[in-house]
């Protein structure tokens, strides 16, 4: 792994991102994509690859249509919503490692919770269909919040305050630069792993990142002393 963790102590809170960290939920995400613009006969201005899954639905709906039309925009959501929540969320499947590294952590100290930009209510259907609810103190998304947190950033502040989490104790692990850019705003460690959606570029990754190509890297920095 890059970054060594050596000199990193073990923080007690776990945050996590899902989408590209701890789940696989392209194929069905994009599937569902797919459906809605087919829906309506719209050919998408870029193509609908890996790369558009991680951002909240409505900005991803208004860059993939290439417009900002609000009841357009609403129309394709409500097409991709009732593909993806009635069958596609079965679709996302766990990242190698993953499900042996929760079951691990369950038998530590450590508190782990979810921090996802996907939907609360999709989010809460693949907790429950991978029976991992249990594993976690609070899964939360942009929308489990009335009104909805604007950003990801705002989300884990929320989180870090809601359980009044020592800064020094937690830390963030996802797949993307803005969940780095999260865990800076927060001031709280960010872990990112390969694994996921993001391209990672040398111009992408800032310098006290750690860097995690495998689930036993995040074992190695979660649990090993």
């Amino acid at each position: 792994m890059e970054n060594s963790i050596k000199s990193h102590s073990i923080k007690k809170h776990i945050i996590f991102d899902l989408d590209g960290t701890l789940i696989d939920s392209a194929p069905s995400i994009l599937e569902s994509f797919v459906y809605a613009f087919s829906a309506f006969g719209i050919t998408p201005c870029k193509a609908i690859t890996p790369d558009v899954v991680g951002p909240p639905l409505m900005p991803t709906l208004a860059s993939l249509a290439g417009t900002d039309n609000a009841d357009l925009l609403q129309n394709l959501a409500a097409k991709f919503k009732a593909h993806y929540d009635s069958e596609g969320y079965k679709k996302a499947t766990v990242y190698e490692g993953i499900q042996a590294l929760i079951d691990q952590l369950k038998q530590t100290d450590l508190t782990l919770y979810i921090a996802t930009n996907k939907r609360d209510f999709p989010t809460q259907k693949i907790m429950q269909y991978l029976d991992w609810a249990h594993y976690f103190k609070g899964i939360f998304a942009l929308d489990s919040y009335t009104p909805p947190k604007a950003s990801k950033p705002l989300m884990v502040a929320q989180i870090l305050s809601d359980y009044q989490i020592d800064l020094a104790q937690a830390i963030y692990i996802g797949d993307r630069y803005e969940d780095g850019l999260a865990a800076d705003h927060n001031q709280i460690p960010f872990a990112m792993v390969t694994w996921g959606y993001a391209d990672k570029t040398v111009t992408e990754l800032q310098p006290h990142w750690l860097i995690c190509q495998h689930a036993k890297d995040l074992e190695q920095l979660l649990i090993t002393e």
